[in-house]
């Protein structure tokens, strides 16, 4: 008994072990990296963590998500450490903000950080001239950067930052490699993987909620969060070639739905790929007059099949097609563009499969019919009455019908069909 309840004692006594959550993030910065984040950081203030890590790669991304992850960052109250990793990585544009945003930033040899220069994806003036556009834009352009610069101004100068360097790689683009960083007073450490991190990181003093506290990390578990099943998903959605390819899947699904009724499996195919392709090119901004282009192009496509005009219709389609492509996504996005490769293969493979596509329908409309009534003109078969007033039965495709004939047709007669009156046919003796 005694010894039962010493073992309780000493498990009631014994610490709970302090972790180090850690997670990683590659690729653009978006909504979807801004929720990401947020769950890691309330996991680890839920489950006794005692400091955040966040492994960052990324080309950029939107100035909405970037401050948001900065405002989680300030809320938190356990220590918050952004390290650019692995080597070959960046924390470019909203990266380089989110980095210096951190209570401890570190970079990995042959990492770099900057060129956090603001981009406009949508023109900016409403002016009827060209001059009035311009300016327009350019004072937008002004008001977005001298807003950018005061947010950065602040958040260097609160974690002890170099407010000078910080406010070029806004206002230049400046671009730095670890080493420069760490020169520049960007930075604070450089570390080669996340066990060196921790290590120079143990001990470190930083300030919090205006008071100075010191990082411990010596004992700690570390404990990799990583992106769950919903975060992969959307993740990938908002690749553009992923969004555009669901996109065109959905309406050639739709179509081939509609043209063979009952298939059922393009039809649900189409359904769902359209819907996801159009989620994920809204959450990448697309712009609406591609999307426009690309439906005219495939309205034209159809027309071609249903009125063949030996490609007429199908040069317009592949032009509207191409033009939608090109514009769907804005250039300067921080999700990436959709290859050219990939739409000259879409509009190509369109081109090619309606345009054979109307062929076949040309020569189908020219074919002589073989069904239905119509269908019995030039086919034989035999008397089976002999015709009275000119009337009588002939049996022609295993089918007995009623025919009439200027004729004198006896029973046993070899016949042959020459035209038809609703549910009569009109023979001739051969």
């Amino acid at each position: 008994m005694v010894v039962v309840l010493l073992t309780l004692l000493t498990l009631w006594f014994t610490p709970v072990l302090s972790k180090v959550f850690v997670a990683k993030w590659d690729g653009p910065i978006t909504p979807i990296t801004a929720d990401f984040i947020d769950r890691v950081i309330s996991k680890a203030e839920r489950e006794g963590g005692t400091l955040f890590v966040l492994e960052l790669n990324t080309p950029g991304g939107l100035a909405d998500s970037m401050r948001k992850i900065v405002q989680r960052f300030h809320r938190t109250p356990l220590p918050v450490v952004v390290f650019v990793y692995p080597s070959g990585g960046r924390a470019a544009s909203a990266g380089a903000i989110i980095t210096v945003a951190a209570d401890i930033a570190a970079m990995a040899p042959g990492t770099n950080i900057g060129a956090a220069h603001p981009v406009q994806l949508t023109p900016g003036g409403r002016g009827d001239r060209k001059e009035d556009k311009d300016k327009g834009r350019d004072v937008m352009e002004e008001k977005v950067l001298q807003d950018m610069l005061a947010f950065v101004r602040s958040i260097a100068k609160e974690k002890g930052r170099n407010v000078e360097v910080v406010e070029r790689m806004v206002r230049e683009s400046l671009a730095l490699s670890a080493e420069e960083a760490l020169e520049s007073r960007v930075i604070d450490l450089i570390a080669t993987d996340i066990n060196d991190l921790l290590k120079k990181i143990d001990g470190r003093k930083i300030r919090k909620f205006g008071a100075e506290r010191t990082v411990k990390t010596e004992g700690l578990t570390v404990t990799y969060v990583e992106e769950n099943l919903k975060e992969q998903i959307l993740k990938i959605l908002t690749n553009p070639t992923v969004a555009y390819l669901l996109l065109m899947i959905g309406f050639y699904g739709i179509f081939f739905e509609l043209y063979n009724p009952g298939a059922i499996v393009p039809g649900v195919v189409g359904a769902i790929s359209l819907i996801l392709g159009l989620y994920g090119l809204s959450l990448i901004s697309m712009n609406w007059l591609g999307l426009l282009l690309i439906i005219l192009g495939i309205f034209l496509f159809v027309l071609e099949l249903i009125t063949p005009t030996f490609g007429a219709l199908t040069v317009g389609g592949v032009i509207s097609l191409a033009l939608g492509s090109l514009f769907l996504i804005d250039p300067e996005s921080p999700y990436g563009d959709i290859p050219k490769s990939v739409i000259v293969t879409v509009a190509l493979a369109s081109s090619a499969f309606f345009l054979i596509a109307g062929r076949f329908g040309l020569r189908a409309q020219r074919r002589k019919k073989i069904t239905g009534a119509e269908g019995m003109v030039g086919e034989e078969g035999e008397a089976i009455t002999t015709f009275k007033k000119g009337r009588g039965k002939v049996l022609v495709h295993g089918e007995i019908w009623n025919a009439e004939s200027d004729q004198r047709i006896r029973k046993g007669d070899r016949i042959k069909v020459v035209g038809v009156k609703g549910l009569i046919l009109k023979v001739e003796r051969t």
